[in-house]
């Protein structure tokens, strides 16, 4: 079930609205139990054959986490190591060994068969939640929560297929407060969510029609078509993103529950230390936290820790030597960045580092979204003018102005009467200059909850809230009258 489905927008979600606010009034200690059945209703709607494989996983980690918080201090580290080679073998079965055999096939020239393996959805971000919990207790940071309790924060549905990757210490604490629907949280929480839903199906989703063509096998696409695709992509997986953190963040916040912030407009950062400060900051902490400084972080080989924690989160985003690559690129670039501070004492300007971490992180997503090492290569090297140059039909008049080796017959993938490319260049005004969700929401307090206490009063007066409202209503409706192609998150893969 997607949230951009009308399923979702117009059964599920009030179905789970209402079941809360019943039982938030009548038994409040069910709520909790309300919200782990619809998770998990959500999660076996996609394919109910993975529906055992969450509740397993939840109720190992949970047993394994009771035995560790109970074990004497020689045998808590056994439970850890237990623990956590069943949550990495589960992994690794499912996301990985079909790419361990291609590889050994590739390398050695053997004739290994792989194996029919789905990839269940959401796998690494309810693995990767356990795994830090796991670890939280053998520190001593997490104590004992109810089996309830403990189910819904690993499969709360806002988070469970595409993140945040969620910490305990942030989410059991508002599980455990008394439950109800606030119209302040409401007002909010929709507000945010249809600002994100018009991120992914007014912005993202048309821009796909530029990536498609120019990522396929054997394109060999020219400069223009190269760049236009690339650059579709780079903000295709922007908004797709945002927009489903926003989505996450406004559901959540219905229920009063407030998820960490995971998005915070990355292409505005001034260095690649920075952009990974702002994009899936979930995930950079869980890096950070739970393989960088176990490495040794600063204090012994910073360089190689980096370039360690950077090549196997790419390995996390998926099981191709694409995503390595892409790990290892950004790898490359910390170690560049931090290399050049250690040595001249300060980055370059805010101006010229904005434009230098763009094209880095631009480059890097080729490889990212390239099907295979050698279509990215193709791509990278028509940036530069290695396929070719090549221009609209339309400037045919004008062609014997174009210096020579010039063509006007070249560009096939590009379409540039429909609204994709308009889209792209709005796209690229709002993620480089406009204020992100976060900060247009800090200060502002939706007009909903004015209505709902002076309906009359508010509805002539037209107070600027009512503008808001009126707003994001518009907008609400623009995306519905859109949702005739629903598209999955490009984070759902990972």
């Amino acid at each position: 079930m997607l949230f951009n489905s009308s399923g979702f927008l117009f059964l599920y979600l009030p179905v789970v609205l209402s079941g809360y606010a019943l039982l938030a009034h009548a038994r409040p200690r069910w709520t909790t139990g309300w919200l782990a059945a619809v998770s998990l209703f959500f999660y076996g709607y996609w394919n109910v054959r993975y529906l055992p494989l969450l509740m397993a996983s939840i109720l190992f980690n949970y047993w394994a986490a009771g035995r560790m918080v109970a074990a004497s201090a020689a045998w808590r580290r056994s439970w850890l190591v237990f623990a956590l080679a069943a949550n990495l073998a589960l992994l690794g079965y499912f996301k990985y060994a079909n790419f361990f055999i291609a590889s050994v096939n590739a390398l050695a020239g053997a004739h290994l068969h792989g194996w029919e393996v789905v990839l269940p959805i959401g796998i690494s971000f309810f693995t990767f939640t356990q795994i830090a919990f796991l670890v939280d207790c053998y520190r001593g940071l997490a104590g004992e929560y109810r089996l309830v309790n403990y189910a819904l924060f690993v499969s709360y549905f806002p988070h469970l297929i595409a993140g945040p990757v969620l910490h305990h210490k942030e989410m059991m604490p508002q599980f455990e407060r008394t439950p109800g629907l606030n119209a302040a949280d409401v007002a909010v929480g929709l507000s945010i969510f249809v600002v994100g839903l018009a991120k992914k199906v007014l912005l993202a989703d048309p821009l796909s029609t530029l990536v498609a063509p120019v990522f396929a096998v054997d394109a060999h696409p020219q400069l223009l078509e190269a760049w236009i695709g690339t650059l579709a992509y780079t903000f295709q997986l922007y908004f797709d993103f945002s927009g489903y953190s926003d989505m996450a963040t406004g559901l959540s916040r219905l229920f009063g529950v407030k998820l960490p912030l995971n998005f915070n407009s990355p292409y505005q950062a001034a260095n690649i230390a920075e952009f990974w400060r702002r994009w899936h900051m979930t995930l950079s902490r869980f890096l950070r936290d739970y393989l960088y400084v176990p490495l040794g972080g600063n204090r012994h080989d910073r360089y190689r820790n980096l370039m360690l924690t950077m090549l196997l989160g790419g390995l996390w985003h998926g099981a191709g030597w694409t995503f390595v690559v892409w790990g290892g690129l950004h790898g490359l670039y910390l170690v560049a960045h931090h290399g050049w501070i250690a040595l001249a004492g300060q980055g370059p300007s805010r101006w010229w580092g904005r434009m230098l971490t763009f094209f880095a992180v631009l480059a890097a997503w080729v490889v990212f979204r390239a099907p295979e090492l050698s279509t990215g290569g193709d791509i990278l090297l028509a940036m530069v003018g290695g396929n070719g140059v090549a221009l609209p039909r339309g400037l045919a008049p004008y062609a014997s102005y174009l210096p020579a080796g010039w063509s006007v017959e070249g560009i096939r993938w590009i379409d540039f009467s429909g609204v994709a490319v308009p889209v792209l260049l709005l796209a690229m005004v709002l993620a480089f200059a406009a204020p992100n969700t976060q900060q247009i929401f800090r200060h502002y307090a939706p007009g909903i909850e004015q209505m709902l206490s002076t309906p009359r009063r508010l509805l002539w007066s037209w107070h600027p809230h009512n503008y808001w409202s009126l707003a994001l209503s518009m907008l609400f409706l623009a995306c519905v009258f859109s949702m005739n192609r629903v598209s999955e998150f490009l984070y759902f893969q990972f």
